[in-house]
C-alpha cells in the first residue's frame, strides 16, 4: 500500500467512530488506529480493540511494544483480523510508553526494532511499516536518523513514516513534544535523497493544503495529525485536491450520513458522546460553528440521547452553514 494522504494514528482521537466519521469525509485517505499496545492484545479484549468497521479500508493498525515474539503474535491477530498494514510505533514519548520500553525511545535501539520487524513480518500477510521521529533526546543527529533507517531497512522494511520533529523524552510533555520541538522537513527530506528505495511519508505539522502540495513534491506521501482532527473537513479538501477529485461533500450532508451509523451503535449499547465527540469540529471556521460545539457538548451525553440531537444541533445552524 503507498498512500499519498494519511491520517495519523492519534490516542484518543482515532478509534472506530471517529475513523468512520473520517471516511465520509475522504473515501480515500488511509487511516490509522490509536497506538494499541501488543500487551493489550494478548492479555486483554483483542477482539474489541482490533475492532473496525469494514468502510474503513485502507486502514492500517499501530502496534507497540518492544518484545519480537509478542509484537509477533499481535501482528499475526492483527493480519488475521484484515486490517491492511501494521506499523510499528517509534515515535510516542509518552512516560507510559517509555516505562514499557517501546515507543520513541527504541530509536535508540534500531536492532530491537529490526528484531521486531523480522518477527511481525514473518508472520503478516500484509506489510510491516515503522513511524519514528527524526531523534531523541541528544541524539540530534542526521547519522543517528540514518543509522536507525538503515538498521531497520537491512532488516527488510521498505515504508518509514518521519515525524520531522524530534523527541524530548525527559522535559516535554507527549503534548508539548507534538509543538515545541522545530520541524526539519529538510533533514526528512535528506533521508529521502539517501534511501530512494524505500517509501517516505512525512508527519508534523502539516496544516495548509499548499504546504502539503509542497511537499508532496518531495515526499511519497503525508501524514495529517491535529488538523485532520479539529478540522476534519479538511480531509475533504485534500481528498478533492491530490486523491480522487471528488467534490468536497456539504458538512450537513456527512452528518446525515452518520445516521445509521449511530442508531446502530447506540443499539449495540454505544453512548451518544463517544461518537459525537469527533464531530465537534465539523463546521470550523463556518457560521454557527461555536453553536453546533456547544449543543452537542451539552446534549449529546445526556440519557436517551440519540440522533434528534445532531438533528436538533443541525437546526440550530444558520442555512449558509
Amino acid at each position: 500500500m503507498s498512500p499519498l494522504i494519511s491520517v495519523a494514528p492519534m490516542m484518543d482521537w482515532t478509534d472506530r467512530h471517529c475513523r468512520y466519521f473520517m471516511r465520509l469525509l475522504s473515501p480515500g485517505a488511509v487511516l490509522y488506529t490509536e497506538m494499541v499496545t501488543a500487551a493489550a492484545i494478548e492479555h486483554g479484549d483483542a477482539g474489541r480493540l482490533l475492532a473496525y468497521d469494514p468502510s474503513e479500508h485502507p486502514v492500517v493498525v499501530q502496534l507497540g511494544g518492544s518484545d519480537p515474539a509478542q509484537m509477533a503474535a499481535a501482528a499475526r491477530r492483527c493480519s488475521d483480523a484484515g486490517y491492511d498494514e501494521i506499523n510499528i510505533n517509534v515515535g510516542c514519548p509518552s512516560d507510559r510508553v517509555q516505562s514499557g520500553r517501546f515507543g520513541a525511545c527504541l530509536m535508540a535501539n534500531p536492532t530491537v526494532v529490526a528484531d521486531c520487524y523480522r518477527a511481525m513480518q514473518d508472520v503478516s500477510r500484509v506489510p510491516v511499516t515503522v513511524k519514528s521521529r527524526i531523534g531523541i533526546d541528544d541524539n540530534d543527529s542526521w547519522d543517528f536518523l540514518r543509522r536507525f533507517v538503515e538498521t531497520v531497512g537491512n532488516a527488510g522494511c521498505r515504508t518509514f513514516v518521519v515525524h520531522a520533529r524530534i523527541a524530548i523524552l525527559d522535559g516535554l510533555s507527549p503534548k508539548e513534544n507534538r509543538t515545541v520541538p522545530p520541524l526539519d522537513y529538510d533533514r526528512v527530506a535528506r533521508l529521502k535523497a539517501e534511501f530512494p528505495e524505500f517509501w517516505i511519508g512525512l508527519n508534523g505539522g502539516l496544516d495548509d493544503a499548499d504546504v502539503v502540495a509542497r511537499e508532496l513534491e518531495r515526499f511519497d506521501g503525508v501524514m495529517i495529525g491535529r488538523r485532520a482532527y479539529h478540522d476534519p473537513y479538511f480531509l475533504a479538501e485534500l481528498e478533492e485536491r491530490f486523491l480522487s477529485g471528488r467534490p468536497a461533500p456539504n458538512r450537513r450532508d456527512v452528518v446525515e450520513q452518520m445516521f445509521p451509523y449511530v442508531e446502530r451503535e447506540l443499539a449495540a449499547g454505544e453512548r451518544l458522546n463517544r461518537i459525537t465527540r469527533h464531530m465537534l469540529g465539523l463546521f470550523a471556521n463556518q457560521p454557527g460553528a461555536r453553536a453546533w460545539r456547544r449543543y452537542l457538548s451539552e446534549n449529546a451525553h445526556r440519557a436517551g440521547a440519540g440522533t434528534q440531537i445532531l438533528r436538533e444541533a443541525l437546526d440550530a445552524l444558520p442555512q449558509a452553514a
